[in-house]
């Protein structure tokens, strides 16, 4: 029986992504739970472009693995790895799923929340279990790889669930156990027959202790023990960058970096933030009433803070990403900045080259500009949906901090039909386009003026191209409005 069986009673849903907005969509296959970042992640890491299952896609790279591994008397390696995907607990990098990004080093991500329980906490065990496994998986996927990067990632998402501040000395030493404990068991599982044991002795440090995780600290403890006896010798451990296997196991944040916003894209709150507010017995209601109340709530870690992370679990594994500097953690989202219920604004009705559009603002309290309505009655649908949607971006770019002088500086001068002559606005006296009156219009408006000068002559037409070849004359068929040209 194949090994999907595993994944038999789980209830799937079809879905179409790309590996990225601009890749033409696939069909997908996934379970019903997991979202659509899963399914972009699952369009960029399963081979070929035509229609993907994850199930199968899983198999293909595990088939091969598992055969290897019955060779050497292990059975249970196809559903163990079957077993860490179904429970989103750890995935392999795309170079074993059968994309090879420029002969990057095999590698495995743990997603460090997958393994906590609500009732028993971290599960220590199966931790070390899914590090072996990966492990196993790693050196029968290439015996003559020179490296592998085993990880982990959601880091931030783990200390939510904890209860634990990511900008603790409780959050560092635990993440420093977790990476010795994952560089040992690593070490230990790519072991040699007879390993050199001067060569490849431990160079990390005794983990730190952890009051409140003793079980984690004594199997951090016995790894680097034991890695005495038996070290690989090899780079095993690395945190890289997120990548397809990240998103595919639904982690929120890459390696040991902090959460920068409490919120997801679309404006809901983050499994982390959900867990912190339910670690401190506040309802997300009661949290809102709060940051209303100018309680700060939720506040993202700082630069220091993520930069003594990364100094608390460097020493522990092989390859680390740069340590954070300032200006490389990635700026908060802008805000948007909503109109109110009842706004100001006017429209006013203009013709540009005799062709009639309406310019409809809304205003903030202070005046400022908020939104934008350009419509343009007379035109063909295709350019009045275009305007449409220009106008609602910009609105948009103004809700959300962009300055108007930006647009006006963009748009003005702007030269498409229709362009000409402008009617019924003595602000602006010729427009080439109607973006670049209805931005000249704005800015008379609301920035006091236009650094665009008056009486700009209307573009003149291409001319027709010259014929290379003599045209019958008139009376033999010559088309009437055709310049002749003489071919000496």
């Amino acid at each position: 029986m194949s090994s999907t069986r595993i994944w038999h009673g789980v209830r799937m849903r079809d879905t179409a992504a790309g590996a990225d907005p601009d890749s033409p969509p696939r069909p997908l296959t996934l379970p019903a739970s997991w979202d659509d970042r899963a399914a972009a992640a699952l369009a960029a890491l399963a081979p070929g472009a035509g229609p993907a299952n994850l199930p199968r896609a899983a198999h293909g790279w595990i088939r091969p693995l598992a055969t290897r591994a019955r060779m050497e008397g292990d059975e249970a390696l196809a559903d163990k790895l079957h077993g860490l995907l179904l429970r989103r607990q750890a995935a392999p990098s795309a170079a074993l799923w059968g994309r090879d990004p420029e002969g990057a080093a095999p590698g495995f991500v743990l997603n460090l929340p997958a393994f906590y329980d609500e009732g028993s906490g971290f599960d220590t065990e199966a931790f070390v279990d899914a590090i072996r496994t990966a492990a196993t998986a790693l050196r029968l996927s290439d015996p003559e790889a020179k490296a592998f990067a085993i990880g982990f990632t959601d880091l931030d998402g783990l200390l939510a669930q904890l209860g634990i501040d990511y900008a603790t000395p409780e959050a560092r030493d635990l993440a420093a156990n977790l990476a010795g404990l994952l560089r040992a068991t690593a070490d230990m599982a790519l072991a040699g027959e007879q390993p050199d044991l001067l060569s490849r002795l431990p160079s990390w440090p005794d983990p730190p202790p952890l009051r409140k995780f003793p079980a984690l600290h004594a199997a951090a403890e016995r790894a680097r023990v034991a890695a005495l006896l038996g070290a690989a010798g090899m780079p095993t451990t690395a945190i890289v960058a997120p990548g397809p296997a990240d998103a595919l196991l639904g982690a929120e944040t890459g390696g040991i970096a902090p959460a920068f916003a409490p919120v997801t894209p679309e404006g809901t709150l983050t499994g982390a933030a959900q867990a912190r507010l339910a670690a401190l017995g506040i309802t997300a209601e009661a949290a809102l009433a709060r940051i209303l109340s100018g309680e700060s709530l939720l506040a993202p870690a700082s630069l220091a803070a993520h930069q003594s992370m990364h100094d608390a679990v460097a020493p522990y594994l092989h390859a680390m990403p740069a340590r954070p500097v300032a200006g490389a953690v990635p700026a908060q989202p802008p805000r948007r900045r909503d109109l109110p219920a009842r706004r100001r604004g006017y429209t006013q009705r203009a013709s540009v080259g005799g062709h009639r559009v309406y310019v409809r603002t809304e205003e903030y309290p202070d005046g400022s500009l908020g939104a934008l309505h350009v419509s343009l009655p007379r035109e063909g649908a295709a350019l009045r949906g275009t305007m449409d949607s220009v106008a609602t971006a910009v609105s948009l770019g103004l809700q959300h901090g962009v300055k108007l002088d930006e647009y006006v500086h963009a748009f003005t001068l702007t030269r498409f039909g229709p362009a000409g002559p402008v009617e019924g606005d003595t602000d602006v006296g010729h427009a080439t386009s109607v973006l670049d009156y209805v931005f000249r219009h704005l800015a008379m408006n609301y920035l006091g003026g236009c650094d665009v000068p008056e009486g700009i002559p209307e573009a003149a037409p291409e001319p027709l191209p010259l014929l290379p070849l003599e045209l019958p004359e008139q009376g033999r068929g010559r088309r009437p409005g055709l310049r002749l040209v003489s071919g000496g």
